[in-house]
């Protein structure tokens, strides 16, 4: 039974979240509450691990929630319901879009989801925001805020953004210093 469910909700997952793989996190946010899969907390450590391995985020994380709830099976499970409404609406879309190609009608719909898009990847990025860089539950401001993280994404956007020579560097560098960073301050 644990399979049929983790297949509906990666389903239902991937047929509403339009938009990539950053556009699932507020869906997995809503999935974790209702199922108790993960917390908030396993949350962000899984945006971290899909992050940092090869592939889409939304696959990376549908493969890792499925493993972490019901294993290989899980896994395989989750990342095929997630992929299949993708796979169903190209497949529809490239049979009928030489006919719609110029229907201002569809012109309007995918210019329609572009906000979405947005908003949808808006919402993820803060709510990635709020579980790294606030503590839950605390109501002084001192406690409230997670310096280390804090301190090492400020550092990592001026670096990224202000430092001419390191604008030329691959991400995977960043990441992996800021995973090094984390073991060595035991973030």
């Amino acid at each position: 039974m644990i399979l049929l469910r983790l297949f509906w909700e990666f389903f239902k997952t991937g047929l509403f979240a339009v938009g990539g793989g950053m556009a699932t996190l507020p869906f997995l946010y809503d999935m974790g509450a209702k199922t108790g899969w993960f917390t908030e907390a396993k949350l962000a450590d899984m945006v971290a691990v899909s992050e940092s391995t090869p592939g889409p985020i939304g696959v990376n994380m549908a493969t890792y929630v499925g493993f972490e709830t019901a294993g290989v099976p899980g896994a395989a499970v989750a990342t095929l319901g997630l992929i299949c409404p993708s796979i169903v609406i190209i497949l529809l879309i490239a049979r009928v879009l030489k006919q719609f190609r110029n229907n201002p009608t569809v012109d309007a719909v995918f210019y329609g989801l572009r906000p979405c898009s947005i908003a949808l990847i808006a919402a993820a990025g803060l709510l990635v925001a709020k579980i790294t860089f606030l503590n839950p539950g605390v109501r002084t401001f001192p406690e409230l805020l997670r310096w280390k993280e804090l301190l090492l994404g400020v550092v990592l956007l001026v670096l990224t953004r202000a430092v001419s020579p390191l604008k030329k560097l691959h991400p995977i560098v960043f990441i992996a210093l800021s995973a090094l960073t984390g073991i060595v301050l035991h973030f």
